[in-house]
């Protein structure tokens, strides 16, 4: 897969989807995604981190509040795992986190239930809090002091 960006295409496509279509494939995909080994878990995530600003923001809007209303029915561990490894590549490359919309994104996660909203939260702020000092405070720089708040960090 190296060369290619198959995760970015695959994320570009279901951006387009319609919420009835988008939702179980997303989730279906997500799923597979704990079963991969870990260079491909790692190819997908940077991937991803490349393709989310590429995407138009309505259709990316749509695509992230789904991706997070799955992510908090997911178990905890696989929430978890699965932004720990997002943290981690965006702790090695700030700029990654940089190129979205970050007050856009803070938006779509205020639109989730309270609920969904305090199970994302939890699990974030466990993940940045476990971090060393070195990722920890490269996370506090890039996050902006609107979503620390909202978090809990």
């Amino acid at each position: 897969m190296v060369g290619e960006n198959f995760a970015g295409n695959i994320i570009v496509n279901l951006a387009s989807l319609p919420d009835f279509l988008r939702e179980p494939i997303l989730k279906k995909r997500m799923v597979e995604f704990f079963s991969l080994p870990e260079p491909e878990k790692r190819e997908i995530i940077d991937n991803a981190l490349k393709a989310g600003p590429t995407i138009p923001f309505p259709s990316f809007s749509r695509l992230f509040r789904t991706w997070l209303k799955i992510l908090a029915v997911l178990t905890e561990q696989q929430r978890g795992g699965l932004f720990s490894k997002y943290i981690i590549a965006v702790s090695q490359d700030p700029q990654k986190l940089v190129a979205f919309n970050l007050d856009g994104v803070l938006e779509i996660f205020l639109t989730l239930e309270e609920g969904e909203r305090k199970i994302l939260s939890n699990t974030v702020k466990r993940i940045i809090n476990g971090l060393d000092e070195n990722r920890k405070g490269m996370m506090m720089i890039v996050i902006p002091d609107n979503a620390k708040k909202h978090l809990g960090i």
